[in-house]
């Protein structure tokens, strides 16, 4: 007997997870229409059907979310009895970056604003089409982050308390944090209320190849391999913020598509935690990416926005509930890293060939259909 193709959105399908998480489930045969503002940047998209657009927009939300088979693509006029929705929607999109652009306050009123619209919107538009349909398909799976966790379990930078039971009382330290704290609750609503179906996952410092490297809104790993590769090859001095004894854990991308696929497949809401348990001071990050690239690399600690003292992954409930760990260590990660970047540095470009353009649907359409 032919099993169905499953069919997924991806949203935030041209970001550093988003993109990865098309692949993967590429890989498993599912339909995938890839949703962004922009494409991917550094390889190209394998979604059967990319739309860029806006998700904050409440008509281009509405009409993202539903999927027309055989019938046509994202733009084809169908009737409302035609639309289905899709079995599974994996929600990334999101205004962030790394401490630079979240830490600073700059950028506040943004990121709780388009962040929270986003998923108002994909649960508000969800719902209203499992009433039309008078069913309850979709699974939405939303990536929240550690940063929902309270400031003042994070204080000490040997010992921070990421355990999913001491999210309340409630005290992320950015405005990032609470918003991330704010759309899990949304979900666990709409999931309470409506019955739709929901996986939440708290990511930890996420890494690895194809992610942003520089610009301001690449995050620690990336930025400190950028750092490093710029040196010559004798080595030098590179600038780490604060006195580098901050903690974090990271986790290569690779691994995190991995545990966030098996949740989405089991019967198990969450919030979990997916991330490494293998903590490490800032300072010893710049050491392990110094090894990596075999340069002799001394530190210039300068001030610059910090988050949390302290912050590591604590996988207790994940291997529990989802008998998934992470497998690969820390400098193996930034070896992957700082190998593409320094690829990156090169300057070679990426070319999307002709056939490939056919899955890319630019925003210039959807501005003509919304006209």
């Amino acid at each position: 007997m032919e099993t169905e193709t499953k069919k997924a959105l991806v949203c935030g399908a041209g970001g550093f997870i988003g993109s990865h998480m098309v692949k993967r489930l590429k890989s498993e045969g599912y339909w995938v229409r890839g949703v962004d503002i922009k494409t991917p940047e550094f390889s190209l998209t394998e979604a059967d059907e990319f739309v860029i657009g806006d998700l904050t927009d409440q008509r281009f939300a509405e009409r993202v979310v539903k999927y027309k088979g055989e019938l046509g693509n994202f733009y084809s006029n169908v009737s409302e009895e035609e639309l289905e929705p899709f079995d599974e929607i994996y929600q990334f999109a999101a205004d962030m970056g790394g401490a630079g652009y979240i830490f600073t306050g700059e950028h506040d009123a943004d990121v709780m604003n388009n962040s929270a619209s986003i998923n108002i919107n994909i649960a508000r538009y969800v719902k209203e089409l499992n009433e039309r349909k008078k069913l309850n398909k979709t699974k939405i799976f939303f990536s929240s982050s550690a940063c929902m966790y309270p400031e003042h379990n994070q204080l000490d930078p040997n010992t921070p308390d990421c355990r999913e039971e001491t999210a309340y009382p409630a005290n992320p330290d950015s405005e990032y944090g609470w918003e991330k704290l704010f759309s899990e609750r949304l979900y666990l609503s709409y999931s309470r209320n409506y019955g739709i179906p929901v996986r939440i996952a708290r990511y930890h410092n996420i890494f690895g190849p194809e992610g942003t490297w520089n610009g301001g809104r690449e995050k620690a790993p990336a930025a400190i391999c950028r750092k490093v590769a710029e040196l010559p090859k004798d080595g030098g001095t590179i600038e780490v913020w604060g006195d580098g004894l901050q903690t974090r854990s990271f986790l290569l991308v690779d691994e995190c598509v991995e545990a966030t696929y098996r949740l989405v497949q089991s019967d198990f809401t969450g919030p979990v935690n997916i991330g490494s348990e293998e903590m490490v001071s800032i300072n010893e990050l710049v050491d392990i990416a110094a090894k990596v690239s075999g340069k002799k690399v001394e530190k210039n600690h300068i001030e610059g926005p910090l988050g949390v003292r302290g912050r590591n992954s604590n996988n207790d409930l994940i291997r529990e509930k989802l008998n998934w760990d992470y497998t690969m260590s820390l400098e193996q990660g930034i070896k992957k890293t700082y190998d593409w970047i320094n690829h990156q540095m090169g300057n070679i470009p990426v070319v999307i060939q002709p056939e490939e353009k056919e899955k890319i649907t630019f925003v210039s359409r959807f501005m003509n259909w919304m006209n």
